[in-house]
């Protein structure tokens, strides 16, 4: 019985179902926020969405059943657990803000859609090496921070007066909104070679730091691609080798029939 619930769980069909309860459940989640959507539908809408959360503990629990204990060796299936677990907290005062975080379920598409995992399973594995870039950025803004409130924070302390507003300052010049016109050129009346400061660690920063975080993203994704297809192509490599075998048998049948004739 379970190898049959095991072959339903993974068909086609039903992961195509459970997608189009999640994407229908956004768009559920999302006329929620609309007063005047929710006065014209009344309970309409609250009610679709607990059945569509009902569907999802339906879902979970033949799975639990199913797989029994190897349901968590999956980490899929723990991210689901845990989105349906968040959905299922009960709207009591205290924990009132949890509720809004039912949107999360809406992540389950990443679950669900091959390609979508594909991305995110190239994002954590690019983790590591981001970790180092975060490091040597988190370095260039310290020692940016320290010589901007110095050089500049007795003339703009709103701006550079301490070393958390330096580098909250100088985060919105890495980003690049309104950093010309908002805070370097006020800079440069009083201090007119105060480009000779913002100029390199832009370069350094916006386009150096950030397109080496994009590269490992980009590259990490390429090599689970590369997986992906390398598995696919051995996968069929040893289909063709059993049923190159299998007809190799079978001609060296029908040979020692005809030998015997």
């Amino acid at each position: 019985m379970r190898k049959t619930l095991q072959t339903f769980l993974e068909s086609p069909a039903f992961g195509n179902f459970i997608l189009g309860i999640i994407i229908f459940n956004a768009a559920l989640l999302g006329l929620e926020t609309s007063e005047q959507v929710v006065a014209f539908t009344g309970p309409v809408i609250g009610m679709l969405d607990e059945l569509c959360l009902a569907i999802f503990v339906i879902e979970l629990l033949l799975k639990l059943f199913a797989y029994r204990f190897r349901f968590f060796s999956d980490g899929w299936n723990v991210f689901d657990f845990v989105i349906v677990a968040i959905s299922l907290v009960p709207a009591t005062q205290g924990l009132s803000a949890l509720r809004a975080l039912r949107i999360l379920r809406v992540l389950r598409l990443v679950s669900t859609a091959p390609r979508l995992r594909r991305v995110v399973e190239g994002f954590i594995t690019a983790l590591p090496g981001m970790a180092s870039v975060f490091t040597l950025m988190a370095l260039i803004f310290y020692i940016g921070a320290v010589i901007a409130t110095k050089l500049f924070g007795a003339a703009f302390p709103e701006w550079f007066g301490t070393l958390g507003r330096s580098g909250y300052s100088l985060f919105q010049i890495m980003t690049l909104e309104s950093w010309s016109m908002g805070i370097v050129r006020p800079v440069m009346k009083a201090y007119p070679y105060a480009w000779s400061f913002f100029i390199p660690f832009i370069m350094v920063t916006t386009f150096a730091v950030v397109n080496l975080l994009v590269g490992l993203i980009v590259n990490s994704m390429q090599d689970a691609h590369s997986e992906e297809s390398n598995a696919e192509t051995d996968a069929y490599r040893d289909d063709m080798s059993a049923r190159l075998k299998a007809i190799e048998e079978r001609l060296d049948a029908l040979i020692e029939r005809q030998g015997r004739q």
